[in-house]
């Protein structure tokens, strides 16, 4: 399988959990922590359900990973993200370690690695993980889009 389309694979699951916050009436976003070609780490935002303003996505796949390996470092992982990460969590990755970071939609709001800044390529950082923007875009853009147009009509 190709890297693209191994990519793919990967953020198609992360979207089936971005359905599952969207589900729970959280900002819809998902992550998946792969290492090997298997899930070690898994997550959907759930700020509002855990009263955790840290709860986003890949917090909690960094968490749920962290639990499975028995450490707080992920290296020769890959986080799989349906949306840009924020500033926390692109420092929470730097943290752990992680080797590659792909996201799906860009933020253009509050995107701490292409749209907005950029923290992962900063000189200070003593880890730097690879990372891809963009793989099922649209897919990943439509979902988040179409949960604020919901939530702007019930207002």
């Amino acid at each position: 399988m190709s890297s693209m389309s191994s990519d793919e694979a990967w953020m198609r699951k992360a979207l089936a959990l971005a359905h599952k916050a969207e589900g729970e009436g959280e900002v819809p976003v998902g992550a998946i922590l792969v290492q090997d070609d298997v899930i070690i780490g898994q997550g959907w935002n759930r700020p509002i359900h855990s009263h955790d303003p840290s709860a986003h996505a890949e917090i909690q796949a960094l968490r749920s990973g962290g639990y499975h390996s028995h450490n707080y470092r992920l290296p020769d992982t890959t986080l799989y993200v349906t949306l840009e990460p924020c500033t926390m969590c692109a420092g929470a990755i730097i943290h752990a370690r992680i080797a590659r970071v792909v996201f799906g939609a860009f933020d253009p709001r509050t995107g701490a690695v292409e749209s907005v800044t950029n923290v992962f390529d900063q000189p200070h950082h003593n880890h730097r993980p690879d990372y891809l923007g963009g793989v099922l875009e649209t897919e990943c853009s439509m979902l988040l889009k179409s949960f604020f147009e919901k939530k702007r009509l019930k207002k």
